[in-house]
């Protein structure tokens, strides 16, 4: 019988954990209304199942305002909504030489479109505070950084961002998408702006949800507009969260995958994922160090970078 190795859980976490893929089948067979469009049983249960899976987040990260989460697609999408949003036209942006292109694509599209212009600061940096702050200038609107690459495993930590931002008065987004389920994050000791963050990588949830979570209740321009159930004779979109940037129907499925994703995390505790990933990373590394042909460049908890050398 053949067996899979899976060696990407940088990219999306497999397999699911058994609760996750039970309460999705259930969702799906059960309870997958359209949320927040009627008032029938099944709208209302896929509804209260969204509110479930926001205070989930909500309580993941600290917040005490669960509409303060909203739902995405992806992490792509969430940073796409905080970037384009929020990041004034013809200002400053700090970034990090780590980020994906979920950060560079973005920015790229801001500097042709509105404006903006960028500086890049180095995650390897000697003095990583001194470093981020000679970039900072009186134009300057926001740092966007990634908390961890996923090439590399090198991390840039949340507490010195947040210090920063805080000390000079600049925009705080987060790329959380390597991080989050791997560490702890209290957004009430080290505040962001806007923290975003897919489910389906180490929360455990299926591809198709991702998130924006506000440490305040910031409302920039609308993103895309639709939908949302909430003052439908509106023509404008609603200027409050969640709804602002929730034009559409919901992924319930995905979303409630999270929900219970997230609930195996704090089940199983996010310091023991993490010292089974080292362990697993070290015997990973140890591995590969005996093949002829490969050379390791470095490896970090759940990332391992090395190339196969021509023999």
């Amino acid at each position: 019988m053949n067996k899979l190795i899976y060696f990407d859980n940088s990219a999306t976490s497999f397999p699911k954990p058994k609760t996750v893929c039970n309460e999705l089948l259930r969702c799906v067979k059960k309870y997958c209304g359209n949320p927040g469009r009627s008032s029938h049983k099944l709208s209302m249960l896929a509804g209260e199942a969204i509110y479930s899976a926001r205070e989930r987040v909500a309580s993941l990260l600290n917040l005490d305002n669960a509409e303060n989460v909203v739902f995405t697609q992806n992490a792509t999408y969430a940073l796409n909504i905080a970037l384009k949003t929020f990041i004034p036209r013809n200002s400053h942006v700090i970034t990090s030489d780590i980020e994906h292109n979920s950060v560079i694509r973005p920015l790229h599209w801001l500097e042709k479109n509105k404006g903006i212009s960028h500086s890049v600061f180095s995650a390897a940096a000697k003095d990583l505070k001194e470093a981020i702050e000679a970039l900072i200038t009186t134009d300057t609107s926001a740092i966007v950084s990634s908390l961890k690459s996923n090439v590399t495993g090198e991390e840039i930590p949340l507490q010195l961002l947040s210090q920063i931002a805080l000390k000079k008065g600049v925009l705080l987004i987060v790329d959380a998408s390597q991080y989050i389920g791997h560490k702890k994050i209290d957004l009430k000791k080290t505040p962001v702006s806007i923290l975003c963050a897919p489910g389906h990588k180490a929360l455990f949830g299926i591809q198709g949800c991702g998130f924006l979570a506000f440490t305040e209740r910031l409302c920039g321009d609308t993103f895309i507009e639709g939908g949302s159930g909430t003052n439908s004779k509106s023509k404008a979109m609603p200027l409050f969260l969640p709804e602002r940037y929730e034009a559409g129907t919901l992924p319930t499925p995905a979303i409630v995958s999270l929900d219970y994703g997230i609930r195996f995390v704090e089940d199983y505790g996010i310091d023991n994922i993490e010292n089974e990933l080292d362990r697993l990373t070290s015997l990973c590394r140890d591995e590969l160090s005996r093949v002829t042909g490969v050379k390791i460049h470095g490896a970090s908890s759940g990332v391992i970078a090395f190339e196969m050398m021509d023999i």
